[in-house]
């Protein structure tokens, strides 16, 4: 079943305790972001709204006593776009309460499913794809009907090869060049 607007929107809601996402595109093309990767590019200032909606999000799921998290994949080096969701966008979604790590793969892929595909596990027993194109834009989400018995997997070994958002970032220096 492909989710969208409304129904994409309920459906991540209505998570009770724990969501988790694998995010594993070096670069995700949204039009709603391309001004803001401009202005990170030329060295500006991050606005002080930015990402407001989803910290409103998270902070209202991590209140009512749920979980939110994710692994971001990345190869050195690191995109343009991983540049700036590290210096723009993950401090604020920790700030917020997510919990972020990130799994550097450069020298290993852990068996992990690297694909044009990263998801989102909801309360350990639902599964949505997120797919997209070569370019970074999203085709679809679409609720996976399969055995979770694999991604249960792909998570367990992401957690255990990740480390925090705070301790991979000490590592890069200025991640504006």
């Amino acid at each position: 079943m492909l989710l969208d607007g409304d129904e994409w929107r309920r459906t991540f809601d209505a998570y009770e305790r724990d969501a988790w996402r694998f995010e594993a595109q070096p670069i995700y093309t949204m039009p709603r972001e391309a001004e803001h990767i401009d202005r990170f590019l030329r060295g500006e200032q991050k606005p002080a709204d930015h990402n407001a909606r989803w910290h409103e999000r998270v902070r209202g799921y991590v209140t009512s006593g749920r979980t939110i998290g994710r692994v971001r994949i990345v190869r050195k080096p690191l995109t343009d776009y991983q540049r700036y969701q590290f210096a723009w966008g993950i401090p604020g979604n920790i700030g917020a309460g997510e919990d972020i790590r990130i799994l550097d793969v450069t020298q290993e892929d852990y068996g992990l499913p690297l694909t044009g595909t990263d998801w989102w596990m909801f309360d350990a027993t639902r599964i949505v794809h997120l797919n997209f194109r070569s370019d970074g834009t999203q085709i679809s989400r679409e609720m996976f009907t399969g055995d979770i018995a694999p991604y249960l997997e792909w998570k367990r070994i992401a957690l255990a090869h990740s480390v925090p958002f705070s301790v991979y970032v000490k590592e890069l220096g200025d991640l504006r060049t």
